[in-house]
């Protein structure tokens, strides 16, 4: 008997209407757990290479884990895997929702859906019997209208995962909306499920899956919740992840005006005091969270009234990146992102690219459609996030992402493109994080600052931030693992701190779910092993050296102003960083993987002899 794992795949085809059983063997569940860890493994099996991202066949992956359903603190959440149509890489986004719980309660560990549907489609999943129901009347819907919808038709128990009008429109950076607006976001997963025609999902289940020891795991559960409400989590629970926004303009370190300075002088009006002061209404908690770090927020500005979660990278990327101090205007902004079904990270940082082009005369009012956009303007921000998910006028060319448009409109305009094989940068600037910068520059889904952490080293007493040195290889690769683990689990990164030992406790409650033995080493290494297949499926799809790296500006421009200026990241600097990654990590000098490492990690029979090296 299984327990914490169903053992099975619900597989979809959406072209012929058809589903079947995919068994799941113990040998993978143990070696790829779970969340993104799994994820990869079954994107690898599934996704054909060389495949365009919206291709039918480039398949869209729900993965839940052996710790969902267990009613641990933290423990509902869910990985989206796709190749990103934002990069042609893997694509990995996750999201804590009872979505979690109730798709897993299917029977299902994992839900892989391929093909396009003829017609808009509503696919529902009512324990494990699919059904192909029409979706046309919910096209153009908000996500929040679609949800509603959806609960009339199918009834109020069922959870939903849809995507807007971007999805629809194939923004290349639209989400997957679910459980009342949380999101699963980065890498444009909505885009492939809107390239699938495929409106919406519908998830009912009542197959509870019981776990080897229930007894050892209420004590555990209870300890783990009390150690939640502790200091580990105290700046989650009362400020929230907004904090960081008075944090980092003070280190030098809040990336402004498109990476172009990296404080900004109106960040108190986007800051979580700000915030809490004249906008804060509760805090939001996630399925079988303990915690509650996200802000409901609604606009004092009466006349445009919105309400709307708000975490530091939307306020970063709706504010300081695009030079918008109105704190109204960012909650605006936000939620039409989560009601339109589209990244707000990647939104500011394309939108903030469009207005250095503006500003330096690259596109011009006929260009935008008379919109002046100037950092600043927060009419224009707002009016972009519209277009952009419509697909409509300059939007057009937004929804491509930063690194296609710079592409379409040349002129050099690619040297401020802010982004990472295509993935546009969060909320750290890399030239006084100095950590932080290997770990954008070698993230298998782009720049991404939720795969390592690697910024945890640079504000910590390790090393000096301003620095580079070779021991970040180490550092990064570590922190990369240790993420992959906890991502694969799956429990929330803010509960992190909350262990003592995270691979020994980790382990052990692996056992008492499951009844498998786990070692605090084979855990650890299980985070190496996910991080290597994600980097062969990359390596598959065409990676090379060269991908490895930052925006032209990070190396050509200095920082200008406060704590931090003068300070610059030299490309010599970054490469001697990267080596060390490389070397940390066991690979070649090109990154490529050694048919000797993929033995080490037991790969070879997922990749083949040579894999990382064709």
């Amino acid at each position: 008997m299984l327990y914490g794992y169903n053992g099975k795949a619900l597989v979809v085809d959406l072209t012929n209407r058809q589903s079947h059983w995919q068994p799941l063997d113990a040998d993978a569940l143990r070696r790829f757990i779970g969340g993104t860890g799994l994820g990869a493994y079954l994107l690898y099996t599934h996704c054909p290479a060389g495949i365009e991202p919206l291709d039918r066949r480039n398949p869209l992956i729900f993965v839940t884990s052996p710790l969902v359903g267990s009613r641990l603190t933290t423990s509902s959440k869910f990985a989206v895997l796709i190749k990103s149509p934002l990069t042609g890489f893997i694509g990995d986004s996750l999201s804590s929702s009872f979505m979690a719980t109730e798709l897993k309660k299917t029977g299902a560990d994992a839900l892989i859906i391929k093909g396009r549907s003829a017609s808009p489609c509503l696919l529902s999943i009512d324990d494990g019997a699919v059904d192909f129901l029409d979706a046309s009347d919910l096209m153009g819907m908000s996500t929040p209208d679609t949800e509603r919808a959806v609960k009339q038709r199918l009834g109020w128990r069922t959870r939903v995962a849809c995507i807007g009008p971007a999805g629809e429109n194939l923004v290349r950076y639209a989400s997957i909306t679910n459980d009342g607006g949380r999101q699963a976001a980065r890498t444009g997963p909505g885009a492939v499920m809107g390239s699938k025609n495929l409106k919406a999902i519908a998830v009912r289940g009542t197959r509870a899956v019981a776990v080897h020891d229930p007894g050892s795991l209420n004590t555990i559960g209870l300890d783990l919740t009390r150690r939640s409400l502790g200091p580990a989590t105290e700046k989650y629970r009362t400020l929230g992840t907004m904090a960081n926004v008075s944090v980092f303009n003070s280190l030098g370190t809040l990336p402004t005006r498109n990476f172009q300075q990296s404080t900004f002088e109106g960040a108190d009006g986007v800051s979580a005091e700000q915030f809490h002061q004249s906008n804060f209404v509760k805090n939001a908690h996630c399925a079988n969270c303990t915690i509650g770090c996200e802000k409901i927020l609604v606009t004092s500005d009466k006349g445009k009234k919105a309400k709307g979660r708000m975490e530091y990278e939307s306020a970063f990327a709706l504010g300081p990146l695009v030079g918008v101090a109105d704190g109204n205007a960012v909650i605006r902004a936000s939620t039409m992102c989560d009601e339109l079904g589209i990244d707000t990270i990647s939104v500011g940082a394309t939108v903030a690219w469009a207005m250095e082009c503006f500003e330096r005369g690259i596109l011009t009012p006929e260009d935008t459609g008379g919109i002046p956009l100037r950092f600043g303007s927060a009419d224009a921000l707002i009016e972009c996030v519209r277009l952009i998910a419509e697909r409509s006028g300059i939007g057009d060319l937004l929804a491509e992402g930063s690194l296609r448009a710079s592409h379409i409109v040349g002129q050099g305009s690619e040297d401020w493109a802010m982004q990472v094989k295509g993935l546009e940068m969060p909320g750290y600037e890399p030239r006084s994080l100095k950590t932080m910068a290997l770990g954008l520059a070698v993230s298998t889904r782009g720049a991404c600052h939720n795969r390592s952490s690697a910024y945890e080293a640079d504000f910590s007493s390790r090393v000096d931030r301003l620095k580079a040195d070779e021991r970040r290889g180490r550092i990064t690769a570590e922190g990369e693992d240790f993420s992959a683990v906890l991502d694969s689990l799956i429990w929330c990164k803010f509960l992190r701190k909350a262990f003592d030992d995270l691979y020994g406790e980790s382990a052990e409650i692996y056992r008492h779910i499951t009844g498998w033995d786990m070692t605090a080493d084979e855990l650890r290494l299980a985070g190496e092993r996910i991080n290597n297949l994600k980097k062969l499926f990359n390596i598959r799809e065409g990676w090379t050296r060269a991908d490895d790296t930052l925006p032209h500006r990070v190396f050509a421009e200095a920082l200008p102003t406060g704590v931090v200026e003068g300070v610059r990241l030299e490309r010599a600097e970054l490469d001697m960083m990267v080596q060390g990654y490389y070397a940390a990590r066991g690979w070649n000098d090109d990154g490529m993987i050694p048919d000797d490492k993929l033995w080490e990690l037991g790969l070879e029979d997922v990749v083949g002899g040579n894999g990382g090296n064709k």
